[in-house]
């Protein structure tokens, strides 16, 4: 989505609340103020759960989960200052919507992301924070590169707009849950997935 204005870099590892906090500091340095947040980091490891790695249910939880906590909290300050704001996160059809063998640690975690987004957005609704997720369905990005021909015929086979989505299906969706059209939706979970999930 190219829709003007500028932006900042700063590089952000969401597992650790000292960088959270440092990234939003420079946000308010920079813009005057902090009234968005998108938490779209993301780690996946796939694996039958015989397979169990302890490492590896660690990072996605550590990465999809309670960097989404740690987010929330360093935010809220910054938002009640405002009189309000966005809280948006990106979670997946994969495990709250369909369940697929040899995704339990990523699964969980998406699962566990919806149910804190459910929970904040009642918290929060008095003070003006609206909080809502995205649920992607198969999005064209490295993570579905690793699918061969045959593993992305059959997906596409049950896609009923026949299609992968793109960075801007989420990038538009995103925007209209950060933005004033959806001033009276909280709590919510908006997927975009092209059909797959009906």
């Amino acid at each position: 989505v190219n829709a003007g204005g500028e932006a900042i870099l700063v590089p952000t590892d969401v597992k650790h609340e000292a960088q959270i906090a440092a990234a939003f500091s420079a946000t308010v340095e920079a813009y005057g103020k902090l009234d968005i947040m998108v938490h779209n980091a993301a780690s996946f490891a796939g694996g039958m759960i015989e397979d169990y790695a302890p490492m590896d249910l660690e990072d996605s939880l550590s990465t999809n989960l309670k960097a989404a906590f740690s987010l929330a909290k360093a935010s809220i300050p910054h938002m009640k200052e405002l009189g309000g704001g966005r809280l948006l996160y990106t979670s997946s059809v994969t495990g709250p919507r369909v369940a697929m063998a040899g995704t339990s640690y990523y699964a969980a975690s998406k699962g566990g992301l919806i149910a804190l987004t459910k929970s904040i957005a009642k918290e929060l609704a008095s003070r003006g924070v609206h909080v809502n997720a995205l649920a992607p369905g198969f999005i064209d990005t490295d993570m579905t590169q690793a699918l061969n021909d045959q593993q992305r015929e059959a997906t596409l086979q049950h896609i009923p707009l026949g299609r992968l989505g793109d960075a801007d299906d989420i990038a538009n969706a995103a925007l209209f849950l950060a933005g004033p059209s959806s001033s009276y939706i909280t709590g919510q979970v908006l997927t975009v997935d092209g059909g797959m999930v009906m």
